[in-house]
C-alpha cells in the first residue's frame, strides 16, 4: 500500500526538517519547498494528500499558495502555519479556502491531531462519503443554497456563526457541519449559553480541580474538553457575559484551556460554532459583545432563513412531522385536508419550524380519524409579526372605541375588547417563551415581568 504524501512549503529549515521528521513517523512520504515558485513547481508534478504553507515566503505569501490550492486542487487540504497569537492572518487564510492553521512554535501533538483529521477529510472528498442523506429537510431554493454552502464549510475548520431567527433548525445546521465533516467521529458537544448561571460558566466551560472551590469535591472535564476532537455548538452565544467573551477569545487564540484550580493549561482541538437568533453585529455597536470575538467567531457567516421565506418545503416538513408523531404515538399516520395544508401554507410561522411541529402535535392530538381539519390547527396569526405588506385590512388594529363597538354581541355587551387583550396577551408571552425555548425565567426577563407574574398570566390565560 503506497504511502500518503505531504507537501511542506516553509523558507525555515528547522521548520521543514521538523515537519519532516513528525509526518514522517506518522508514514507520510514528505516532499519540501521554500518559496512559492517552488511550490507551484512541486504541486505541478504529483498528487499530495495534505499541504502546509508559511504565510511569509521570500518571493510571496503562503495566502497566493492557499488560493491557488483552493482553485486548482480542492480535494487537497492545506494547513497555514503562522506566527505565534497571529489569528488575524489565521482567519484571511480560513476564508480564502484553508483548512485550519497551526502556530509557532509548533505543538507537535496538535499537529498529529491536525494531521489524522486532514488526512480523514482527503479521503472522504475523494470517496464521496459526504454525500449522506440530510436531515434538514427542504428543497426550496432558499434550502437548496443552505445546503450547498453546507457542504463548503463542512471542508474547512474555519469557525462559523449560523444566524437565524428562533425556531429556523440553527442546531440542525451546525449538526449537518460537523457530520459532513472530517470531524463526524469525534463529539458534538451542543451548549446553550443563556441556560448557564453566570457564577458557574467558567467551571462548566473549562472544567475545575478538586477541591479548588466548595462543592468540588472531584476533578471534571469541562465542555472544551468533552468536545477534544470534535465540535463545541454554542447556542445563544449572545447571552455570554462579558467576562466570559474574555476568556473565549483567549481559547480560541491559544487552543488550550485552564481549569478552575488548575496549574497548567490543558491543549484543546475543538472546531468552534455558534448561533443566536440575535443581532450580533448590533450588539457589538451598543457595546454588549466584544468586536474582537465578534470577528473571531464570525469568519464564515450561515443564515438560516425563516420558514416564511421557504414555505415549498412546507408540506414535505409536515409530511415528515406526521410521520414521526405516528411512530411516536404508535397510531395510525394522521392525514391533512386540502384546506388545512392551504391554511398552514398562508401562515406567517413567526416560531418558524418549531412552532409548526408544535401546531401540528396539537392539530394530531384535537383530531377525529386522524383527518386534521383547518380548525385542528389552531392558527391564530401573529399580527405583531407580520410585515405590513402581508397585512390585510381586515387585520389592522382598529381604533378602541371601534373595536369595543364592534364586537358588541347579540345581547348589547361589550365583550370583544377584553377577548382582544387577551389574545394580544397570549401571542406575546408564546412568542417570548418559543424564542426562550420554554425557559420561563428567561421569558419573564425577555417580556420585562417578573417571573411571579408570568406565572398568573399563564395560569390566567390557560397556557400550559
Amino acid at each position: 500500500m503506497s504511502r500518503q504524501t505531504a507537501l511542506v512549503i516553509d523558507d525555515e529549515r528547522d521548520i521543514r526538517e521538523l515537519l519532516t521528521i513528525t509526518l514522517g513517523r506518522m508514514n507520510l512520504d514528505v516532499t519540501t519547498a521554500g518559496s512559492v515558485g517552488e511550490a507551484k513547481t512541486r504541486l505541478s508534478e504529483r498528487k499530495y494528500d495534505l499541504c502546509f504553507t508559511d504565510m511569509r515566503l521570500p518571493d510571496g505569501s503562503g495566502q497566493e499558495v492557499i488560493e491557488l490550492v483552493a482553485r486548482q486542487y480542492p480535494e487537497m487540504p492545506i494547513a497555514m502555519i503562522t506566527a505565534y497569537g497571529n489569528v488575524d492572518a489565521a482567519v484571511v487564510a480560513l476564508k480564502a479556502g484553508a483548512f485550519d492553521f497551526v502556530s509557532k512554535p509548533v505543538d507537535l501533538a496538535m499537529l498529529r491531531r491536525l494531521v489524522q483529521t486532514a488526512l480523514r477529510l482527503g479521503d472522504e472528498r475523494r470517496s464521496g462519503v459526504n454525500a449522506i442523506e440530510s436531515k434538514l429537510i427542504g428543497d426550496s431554493p432558499a434550502m437548496v443554497q443552505v445546503h450547498a454552502t453546507i457542504a463548503k464549510l463542512a471542508r474547512s475548520q474555519a469557525p462559523v456563526y449560523i444566524s437565524g431567527e428562533s425556531g429556523v433548525g440553527k442546531e440542525l445546521v451546525a449538526r449537518q457541519i460537523h457530520e459532513l465533516g472530517p470531524r463526524n467521529g469525534g463529539a458534538f458537544v451542543p451548549v446553550n449559553c443563556g441556560a448557564i448561571p453566570s457564577e458557574l460558566m467558567e467551571s462548566e466551560f473549562f472544567g475545575h480541580k478538586k477541591g479548588s472551590f466548595t462543592g468540588a469535591h472531584a476533578d471534571k472535564d469541562g465542555l472544551f474538553q468533552a468536545a477534544h476532537g470534535g465540535t463545541l455548538f454554542l447556542d445563544e452565544v449572545a447571552e455570554l457575559p462579558l467576562h466570559m467573551q474574555v476568556k473565549l477569545l483567549r481559547v480560541i487564540q491559544e487552543k488550550s484551556v485552564r481549569p478552575i484550580g488548575g496549574r497548567g493549561e490543558v491543549p484543546i482541538d475543538v472546531r468552534i460554532l455558534s448561533a443566536t437568533h440575535k443581532n450580533l453585529a448590533r450588539l457589538v455597536e451598543l457595546g454588549q459583545f466584544r468586536q474582537d470575538l465578534f470577528y473571531r467567531i464570525n469568519v464564515i457567516e450561515l443564515r438560516v432563513p425563516p420558514l416564511r421565506e421557504r414555505k415549498d418545503d412546507i408540506p414535505k416538513l409536515a409530511g415528515r412531522v406526521l410521520e414521526r408523531l405516528a411512530r411516536d404515538n404508535g397510531n395510525g399516520l394522521a392525514r391533512l385536508k386540502p384546506e388545512a395544508l392551504a391554511a398552514l401554507l398562508s401562515y406567517s410561522y413567526p416560531g418558524n419550524v418549531r412552532e409548526l411541529e408544535n401546531v401540528l402535535e396539537r392539530a394530531v392530538a384535537l383530531c377525529e380519524n386522524n383527518i386534521i381539519e383547518v380548525d385542528d390547527l389552531q392558527l391564530v396569526q401573529h399580527l405583531h409579526s407580520r410585515s405590513p405588506a402581508e397585512r390585510t385590512p381586515a387585520t389592522t388594529v382598529a381604533p378602541t372605541a371601534d373595536l369595543a363597538a364592534d364586537a358588541d354581541d347579540d345581547d348589547g355587551q361589550p365583550q370583544g375588547l377584553d377577548d382582544f387583550i387577551s389574545t394580544i396577551e397570549r401571542e406575546t408571552i408564546m412568542k417570548a417563551l418559543v424564542e426562550t425555548r420554554y425557559n420561563k425565567t428567561a421569558a419573564a426577563k425577555k417580556l420585562g415581568i417578573t417571573f411571579r407574574a408570568l406565572r398568573y398570566k399563564l395560569k390566567k390565560l390557560a397556557i400550559d
